[in-house]
């Protein structure tokens, strides 16, 4: 495996922040845009590029000589009430990092957007796919990552759904609607990442919850589960 030099947006975020750990672990070199005077729970091997995620101006200077893009900027905790931040700032942030990806020639564009369709959260679905969009216009290779909910620290409510979640994937009728709109953890969101990053596609590559949640993914997501509802009782 060749070591990749690696510009991170949103790194101090709730993926980002397990992600960069990952991926100098693993011998990646790691720039992380962050806004002046945060980042100070990155890895002290990370360089800090401060900037404002929807200027490129504030940052596109200093994307070279890294290959590959990593865009995790986005609103926390989406909401229907949050469809106005959604278009200031995560379709925003995606239209000014596409357009540096390609001032710097960036060989690898990844992107964690959401699963899609579904019957709810639709202003920040729509937000997404236009950043998908961009993503495809642009020409840049790209992976495009679509969990819907990500379990792990300070997410774990959605817990309880499981047991609907398993009878839904088992009924034929609501069976791919509940696999593409399927939980993962955090876990499974990093390794994915990491391996996508790692092995860049030759074009366009789309990876669902189902990619996300391959099968030895779903045996870790089981072993988290157990885990979680002993520690429960």
């Amino acid at each position: 495996m060749s070591s990749r030099k690696i510009f991170v947006t949103g790194g101090t975020g709730y993926v980002g922040r397990h992600l960069i750990p990952k991926l100098i672990e693993r011998g990646h070199e790691v720039n992380a845009l962050v806004r002046p005077g945060s980042g100070h729970n990155l890895p002290t091997n990370c360089r800090l590029i401060p900037g404002n995620a929807l200027d490129k101006t504030s940052f596109s200077g200093q994307i070279a000589p890294s290959d590959t893009f990593v865009q995790l900027v986005g609103v926390p905790h989406p909401s229907p009430a949050k469809a106005k931040q959604f278009r200031e700032i995560d379709l925003v942030s995606i239209r000014e990092s596409v357009a540096a990806a390609r001032e710097n020639h960036i060989e690898h564009f990844v992107y964690v957007s959401v699963a899609q369709p579904a019957p709810v959260m639709k202003a920040f679905i729509a937000v997404r796919a236009e950043g998908e969009a961009l993503i495809r216009a642009s020409g840049l290779r790209a992976t495009i990552l679509r969990p819907w909910y990500i379990l792990g620290p300070d997410h774990r409510w959605p817990y309880l759904l499981l047991p609907v979640y398993w009878i839904f994937e088992r009924i034929p009728s609501t069976s791919a609607a509940a696999r593409r709109l399927g939980l993962v953890t955090l876990q499974q969101m990093i390794r994915t990442l990491v391996e996508a990053i790692e092995n860049p596609p030759k074009s366009i590559r789309v990876m669902g919850v189902t990619e996300i949640r391959n099968e030895k993914a779903e045996a870790d997501q089981q072993s988290t589960i157990i885990n979680h509802q002993c520690s429960v009782r």
